[in-house]
């Protein structure tokens, strides 16, 4: 099963969303991420394939900086249980953030339709450019 958190706010996103992560961990999932805005407008995102604890270590030397953020634990229902698959997710502009639970049943019209308006995708379900 999949969980989503998402805080904005004053206070600093990153330990929120990660706590409220935290505390669906019970709930089972293959992947997590978590993406702020920093403010500079910028999406900071930080994904990894396994539990909550190997994006914590990959956070480790600082958590991304920003007071609206979003997080995600993944249960691979559809596509591999990857890096790339893991939510969430970044449009090619960098603008627009998204995760979802469950499987979206049209992605390969959706994705069809913004392949040929020159959409990249990184995902098996999702585009691929992102800010890192």
């Amino acid at each position: 099963m999949c969980g989503i958190m998402g805080y904005v706010g004053e206070e600093q996103a990153a330990p929120i969303v990660l706590d409220g992560l935290s505390r669906l961990e019970y709930r089972g999932y293959d992947s997590a991420g978590i993406a702020v805005i920093g403010e500079d407008g910028q999406v900071r995102l930080r994904k990894c394939v396994g539990k909550l604890a190997g994006l914590r270590e990959a956070l480790a030397a600082g958590l991304p900086v920003g007071t609206a953020g979003l997080g995600h634990t993944r249960w691979a229902t559809h596509g591999r249980a990857t890096e790339e698959n893991a939510h969430p997710h970044v449009d090619s502009t960098g603008d627009v953030v998204v995760v979802h639970n469950g499987i979206v049943e049209n992605y390969r019209e959706l994705r069809s339709r913004l392949t040929g308006l020159g959409h990249n995708f990184r995902s098996e379900t999702i585009p691929r450019s992102y800010p890192t």
